[in-house]
């Protein structure tokens, strides 16, 4: 079993939430928002990248646009890959969280 990386999971959802519209911007946008953290273009291309040759994601070239000068968007979809993927690593959650009731960050004695 091979298990998505943290930064994977979060992209996959991104995409997901997306619904058709996740390119560049709007993923780091919508990672933004739901982790309250700004990631780098090059972070998240770099795992686009390795997901799209793991088959998680495929690229698909939009028409070009015209307020981009003539150049197509590259967006992004999940593919029943990456959607068995998130499946699994929600799995995994919740076997690890499950029977956890308070989680205490500090130790005994202190």
């Amino acid at each position: 079993m091979r298990l998505l990386s943290r930064a994977e999971e979060i992209i996959l959802l991104a995409i997901f939430k997306l619904e058709g519209n996740a390119y560049g911007v709007p993923i780091r946008d919508r990672i933004h928002k739901d982790i309250g953290q700004h990631w780098s273009f090059g972070v998240i291309y770099k795992t686009l990248k390795k997901m799209s040759a793991k088959k998680y994601v495929r690229k698909i070239a939009s028409r070009p646009v015209a307020e981009r000068g003539g150049r197509s968007r590259y967006y992004y979809e999940i593919t029943p890959q990456g959607i068995s993927a998130l499946k699994e690593i929600r799995q995994v959650h919740s076997s690890v969280w499950n029977r956890v009731k308070h989680l205490s960050l500090e130790k005994k004695g202190e």
